[in-house]
């Protein structure tokens, strides 16, 4: 058995935490508290003679494992299998690798986010750059306006994001199925780079 989880260490119940005091700490309902226990991803020590669940305080870090694993994209059934694949591991070594394999391509998965998310970033910073420029504009008339505006931005072309919404597709075009006003985005790059 591991530490803290002995079922021979004597335990006193002024140490232990209720599933509310468990809740309240994590900041989790008392039913994701059961539902852990359920899935065997949380195991409290023992019950108080009138039947509530007691946990030792290492619960707390324990929850805090669940939502850190749940934050790298893990479901709650993925973390079941991790933690009985590395329980029911012959040799450390062994469960080791695995995790590294695990770890590894999470690692992966969350560099290709951050490159997505910088992409965005980049995105809006363009955007609302280009549309900065709009709050000097003379011009009062109606958006179709906008989609002809002579203003210098100071940038060669409109952003992708203000580009899609201020285009307007050309008469007779296939784009006409897009929408009135608005062009897929791949369109305007391909229109760019063309």
């Amino acid at each position: 058995m591991r530490k803290g989880m002995n079922s021979m260490t004597p335990l006193h119940e002024s140490g232990l935490l209720r599933v509310g005091d468990l809740a309240r700490m994590t900041a989790k309902t008392v039913r994701a508290i059961h539902l852990y226990e359920e899935l065997g991803l949380l195991v409290p020590p023992r019950r108080s003679s009138g039947g509530f669940r007691l946990y030792e305080a290492s619960a707390v870090e324990r929850v805090r494992w669940i939502d850190l694993f749940h934050s790298m994209g893990f479901s709650l059934n993925e973390m079941r299998e991790i933690v009985k694949a590395w329980w029911s591991t012959e040799l450390g070594p062994d469960a080791m690798q695995e995790l590294r394999t695990i770890f590894q391509r999470k690692l992966e998965e969350a560099r290709e986010a951050i490159g997505r998310y910088q992409q965005l970033e980049r995105e809006l910073v363009e955007g609302l750059s280009y549309l900065e420029t709009c709050r000097v504009c003379a011009t009062r008339e109606s958006v179709n306006g906008c989609v002809h505006c002579q203003q210098d931005h100071g940038m060669a072309d409109e952003p992708a994001l203000v580009a899609g919404i201020t285009s307007v597709p050309e008469r007779g075009s296939a784009r006409r199925s897009t929408g009135a006003g608005f062009v897929r985005v791949e369109e305007i790059a391909r229109h760019r780079h063309g």
